[in-house]
């Protein structure tokens, strides 16, 4: 990297650009080909505030209700298979103040099938806490499971992701069948929840290849300018393949467009209940 800022340093072309919005363009194309991370951008955003972390409101419980029912849609299938589309996944904080909520509209109606379908198609989206908390549903209470391992690179710190012990409401377990959506645009956690899955062998992963995103982003302002720099900041490191998903994205068991996931995934889990009667 430092040999390509050199080189870009004595490459005064870009100085004539005016547009500033043309310069970051240019500029961000010109980071991605020197250092082949398409995650990293250069942006011109004059007057930006950094985001403070939100402090969790205090909505009313029925208007909790209306927004879970927003972001997940819950469905069983014929054939006795459960259907779960999630847009966004939530943390441990949020997991707790609607815990209640979320068995009573989704859990409990999913919990008796007989195979299951996380569909992550469109999850752009999620809080690293929430991690052990769909994978803890999917898994056994012992012995604990080494989830994941996240290096912050602005705390220097190595946090360990494991399996929860104790669990609100009941687990789907770990024998029943477990299908995984994803497509191109799948990105950030739900490539983490997909991934562990799937080398926990718990998980047929059925779609296309993830968009290879990462756990943490941060903003950084170039010296006193209205350029920012969009960096991962964080790094998500499997315990059981020593390597991560970022950048080269989470691979499908099954490859098929993202369109036809679906039916593929519940011919799949039907191939498999019949698999039994032939043998």
């Amino acid at each position: 990297m430092q040999e390509a800022i050199d080189a870009a340093s004595s490459n005064t072309e870009i100085l004539s650009i005016s547009d500033p919005e043309a310069l970051a363009y240019i500029l961000t194309d010109g980071v991605k080909k020197t250092i082949t991370d398409t995650r990293v951008k250069v942006t011109y955003e004059p007057g930006f505030v950094p985001a403070a972390p939100p402090a969790m409101p205090d909505i009313p419980l029925e208007h909790l209700a209306a927004m879970i029912k927003n972001t997940v849609k819950v469905e069983v299938l014929d054939g006795n298979i459960g259907y779960l589309k999630i847009q966004h996944i939530i943390g441990e904080e949020m997991a707790q103040k609607v815990g209640p909520l979320l068995l009573e509209y989704i859990w409990d109606k999913i919990l008796p099938t007989s195979a299951m379908i996380l569909d992550f198609r469109s999850t752009v989206t999620g809080e690293l806490s929430g991690i052990p908390y769909i994978v803890s549903y999917f898994t056994d209470p012992e012995p604990l499971i080494h989830i994941d391992s996240v290096y912050d690179r602005t705390t220097d710190v190595t946090i360990e992701l494991w399996s929860m012990p104790a669990l609100l409401g009941k687990r789907y377990g770990s024998s029943k069948p477990l299908i995984i959506l994803t497509s191109k645009d799948t990105l950030g956690i739900a490539e983490d929840v997909a991934y562990c899955l799937k080398n926990l062998k718990r998980a047929t992963v059925v779609g296309e290849k993830t968009a290879g995103g990462t756990v943490k982003m941060s903003k950084i302002k170039v010296a006193d300018t209205d350029f920012y720099v969009t960096v991962p900041v964080a790094k998500s490191i499997n315990p059981i393949t020593g390597k991560s998903w970022e950048m080269n994205g989470v691979a499908p068991d099954v490859d098929v467009a993202a369109e036809d996931a679906l039916d593929a995934a519940i011919a799949i889990i039907k191939l498999r209940a019949e698999i039994p009667g032939l043998v």
